[in-house]
């Protein structure tokens, strides 16, 4: 589930399912199978650009056509586990590059099955994918509630973002096999499961999503005293459900919301603290602990509340303020 991975706004053919399913871990005992897939699909994948990268995280974003359809595939090299650095430093080769008194370095070929690269594919992607994924200059937005109901709202609305592939995971109809732990209360249930951010191989990097059942919260802005009995229960039900399967205590997570959210359903993030997450920032995460609170103290505080949040250069949204003299 992405949010950030994180933004999934689209991509809920059989194609993309495909890929999605492929990259999870092979709990059932189908990783080859799942490997042998994703490989076949990206074969014929042909290079238009890259989007972006970065050596720093090791990620690169690459823009393309997959079944002459457009895609985006982002290659992530997956980090080093503890409990395999023993194999790790029997089972590599080292090529010497340089060696100056007590410091020297190598070239590390590691065995195949431990250097393996987390690959995600969008596909079909949208032009809002591909923008998405782009390097570009970014802005800060400052949007007032009067903001949110004429230039905000509307564009959310004109938009009309799938949110198909969420409704396949509160159905059962996609990635039941990743469901960590789920409440079907209607009102205030929701669904927990492993972002596809997380690769499940370490907890340093621990990052779930919280899907709420309920279909019609789209954003913090909707959000009311109304409904601090569901943040109430995703925060307390999620923290224990972590500390059950993970036993990874409240202490050490971070809760929060996006805004703005990668796609317009209510979700809510919990990551290991320390983990520099995508969009754990000030100008975009809101921590649920201080939402509940803000709500419990003004009921429409964030109806009428000013929020800042930052935007790409070629976002839609970003046009539409600055049409409006906001920038």
């Amino acid at each position: 589930m992405a949010d950030c991975l994180a933004g999934r706004e689209s991509g809920t053919d059989e194609l993309s399912q495909q890929v999605k399913r492929a990259k999870t871990d092979s709990e059932n005992g189908r990783e080859a199978e799942r490997e042998s897939e994703c490989q076949n699909i990206l074969t014929g994948f042909k290079t238009s650009s890259v989007l972006n990268d970065s050596a720093r995280e090791k990620v690169i974003f690459v823009h393309g056509k997959l079944a002459d359809q457009e895609a985006v595939v982002i290659m992530e090299k997956t980090p080093v586990r503890e409990d395999t650095l023993a194999e790790l430093f029997s089972g590599s080769t080292l090529n010497l590059e340089m060696k100056n008194d007590i410091y020297s370095t190598y070239q590390l070929q590691a065995p195949p099955h431990l250097n393996k690269i987390k690959t995600t594919v969008v596909c079909p992607a949208t032009e809002k994918h591909v923008k998405k994924y782009q390097r570009q200059e970014l802005f800060l937005v400052e949007e007032t509630g009067e903001d949110y109901q004429s230039i905000t709202l509307p564009y959310i609305q004109q938009q009309s973002f799938s949110l198909q592939w969420v409704y396949n995971i509160l159905e059962k109809k996609a990635e039941a096999d990743r469901i960590v732990y789920e409440d079907p209360d209607t009102k205030d249930g929701f669904v927990l499961a492993p972002d596809f951010k997380w690769d499940q191989k370490q907890l340093d990097d621990l990052y779930l999503l919280a899907i709420v059942n309920r279909r019609d919260i789209k954003s913090l802005r909707d959000l009311t005293s109304e409904h601090v009995p569901l943040l109430q229960n995703v925060f307390q039900k999620g923290k224990e459900a972590i500390l059950q399967r993970y036993k990874l205590p409240a202490s050490k997570l971070r809760v929060y919301l996006h805004y703005q959210p990668s796609y317009y359903h209510l979700h809510v993030h919990f990551t290991k603290l320390g983990f520099e997450a995508p969009g754990c920032g000030v100008e975009r995460a809101h921590l649920i602990g201080d939402v509940i609170q803000n709500l419990q103290s003004d009921p429409q505080y964030y109806k009428t509340r000013t929020l800042y949040f930052q935007l790409k250069e070629n976002d839609g949204l970003l046009s539409k303020f600055k049409e409006a003299g906001k920038l």
